[in-house]
């Protein structure tokens, strides 16, 4: 079993997937230091995709799971025949991209619904097979913040609940639906700008803990400043 991502998210499930007795077999990180004192195999890489070879070699399993992972995987390492699964902080396809634009969408456009999806991943961005959801309503109380920690602990409720499924084969993915699909990526961070008349716009613009890790959504509240 091989993890790609960074973060607490990341080592959380590593973690629980060690303690469960699953066999760990890379964690490919930006920055090997972020293992401590973990006796794990680690590979410290900027862009898991250069080092598809490596990567594929290392697999007893065949599973993959990118977790907190902001490259997007391609070839060749999805032509590995390897079983690559994300953890997205977004309900798909309405919330695929990156999931702090995402959350500010959401509560511009009125959702009452979020939630994390675990997919299998293709060479789309976010269009992969879905395997299991985790969702949460959006109440009027709710500001960034709120939605994304209940997304992270979405995230890792959905790896807790299937790793087992998923090492033992007894899941089975459904294409993703598409009806009601929604996208946001990097542009939209910058077309945020342009609601900041939204009544909701502070509201979704206020990052709280998260403002030092989204700094473009950041500067995208400055115009209410």
């Amino acid at each position: 079993m091989i993890f790609i991502g960074h973060g607490s998210l990341l080592w959380r499930a590593v973690d629980f997937a060690a303690a469960a007795g699953h066999s760990v077999d890379l964690v490919v990180v930006p920055d090997a230091a972020a293992a401590g004192d973990r006796q794990l195999p680690v590979l410290a890489t900027a862009d898991a995709n250069a080092d598809a070879d490596t990567i594929a070699s290392a697999s007893s399993d065949s599973i993959v799971f990118s977790i907190n992972n902001p490259t997007i995987l391609r070839e060749p390492l999805l032509d590995k025949g390897l079983r690559i699964y994300n953890i997205h902080n977004g309900l798909l396809p309405r919330h695929r991209g990156l999931p702090e634009a995402a959350i500010a969408h959401a509560i511009l456009n009125g959702d009452t619904t979020y939630g994390a999806t675990l997919h299998e991943i293709d060479a789309g961005v976010d269009t992969g097979a879905v395997l299991d959801t985790e969702e949460f309503p959006i109440t009027d109380a709710d500001g960034f913040q709120d939605i994304m920690l209940k997304g992270l602990r979405a995230c890792t409720t959905l790896f807790e609940r299937n790793l087992d499924a998923i090492a033992t084969g007894r899941i089975t993915p459904r294409p993703q639906s598409t009806e009601d699909s929604g996208y946001y990526g990097r542009q939209s961070l910058g077309l945020l700008r342009e609601q900041s008349d939204h009544p909701d716009f502070a509201r979704a613009t206020d990052l709280g803990i998260f403002a030092m890790y989204y700094p473009e959504l950041a500067a995208a509240r400055s115009v209410q400043s």
